[in-house]
């Protein structure tokens, strides 16, 4: 068979090494011949590929980022865009393709495979943590790493100039990062988008903490809101992307302004912003993506199109894409109430 492989939506750390697993099992084991596809969902709209062997994916595993190139492209938004899609998948001599990607990356592909018979397997990839059908994505574990140890780093700052340091951290509508790296940094407060805030409560808090003595580290993720009011965005006129999504940031600002003015308090903002999801893979989600990868191309080679790999406890499972796409994996009310204990 020949087999396209493509990574689309944000960079992850853990894509390069989903793609050396396929092709590496795929060629040994297999005898497959891969393309890979440029720049997502790009690739295929506009026939841009290359050959993709083992000598492509050697010494790609502790990379960052993807050797494929990625976007947020939606070729459901483009005119004509799933003709030109079948038609250059046709011109390529591709039998099946792989999808690596979140929530829109595999939304595409389930909706091009199950409406217009592409032969599709999916991998999950999302810092966010947050596709339903699996318990975890790779690029999750790097990500709270990053920002443990930045909350590590500002401790010291806080603590040196008796100030209020409020982390911007990633994750869009879910706070699985806010709630790992906030808990495992020792953050006074954590605030996530599963559950509004008040910000009186909040400043609450933050006095408890200077009452004793310590100053607090707030971690708030981008997509958290307050009780009285919507998302808070440091554009709102920044124009939607091909999915319809809003660049998310600028709350972390916002609430260290409000708790500034109500405490009198100073407080600072540090957004973590993209070194969140970049450079090199923590062992867990080169372990996590190498793992997806075999499978990947074990369901291939199975003939089991339509399917997406997935974590389950520590065995990798396979579930229908249209299943992995249908909502989002949030944060459960009782495992943030477990981090309240720390909260002030």
């Amino acid at each position: 068979m020949r087999i396209g492989v493509l990574t689309g939506g944000g960079d992850c750390p853990g894509l390069n090494a989903v793609i050396r697993a396929i092709v590496r099992k795929g060629v040994q084991d297999h005898g497959h011949d891969f393309i890979g596809f440029k720049d997502g969902w790009r690739g295929p709209l506009h026939g841009s590929a290359v050959p993709l062997g083992i000598p492509a994916v050697r010494g790609i595993l502790p990379r960052g980022g993807t050797i494929l190139g990625s976007s947020r492209t939606n070729p459901f938004k483009e005119p004509d865009g799933v003709r030109r899609i079948t038609e250059n998948l046709a011109e390529h001599g591709v039998d099946a393709l792989i999808a690596i990607g979140g929530e829109d990356t595999l939304g595409v592909a389930a909706r091009i495979g199950g409406e217009y018979g592409v032969r599709c397997v999916g991998v999950p990839k999302t810092i966010d943590n947050d596709l339903s059908a699996t318990d975890y994505t790779f690029g999750f574990d790097t990500a709270v790493n990053i920002a443990t140890e930045a909350i590590d780093r500002l401790h010291t700052t806080a603590e040196s100039h008796m100030r209020v340091l409020v982390v911007e951290v990633m994750g869009r509508h879910a706070g699985w990062i806010a709630l790992h790296s906030g808990l495992a940094g020792g953050a006074n407060v954590i605030l996530v988008p599963e559950v509004r805030f008040d910000v009186d409560e909040v400043c609450g808090w933050v006095t408890s903490r200077f009452r004793a003595s310590y100053a607090p580290i707030v971690v708030v993720a981008e997509g958290a809101m307050p009780q009285d009011g919507d998302l808070v965005l440091k554009n709102a006129a920044t124009p939607l992307d091909s999915f319809g999504h809003v660049r998310l940031s600028g709350v972390g600002e916002w609430l260290a302004k409000e708790i500034e003015s109500r405490t009198g308090k100073e407080a600072r903002t540090t957004v973590l912003g993209h070194v969140q999801r970049g450079g090199t893979p923590s062992a867990f989600d080169r372990w996590l993506a190498t793992r997806f990868g075999l499978h990947a191309i074990s369901a291939v080679h199975e003939g089991d199109f339509g399917a997406m790999v997935a974590l389950r406890g520590a065995d990798i499972v396979r579930v229908p894409l249209a299943d992995a796409t249908a909502r989002l994996k949030t944060v459960p009310l009782a495992l943030y109430e477990e981090a309240k204990t720390f909260f002030g």
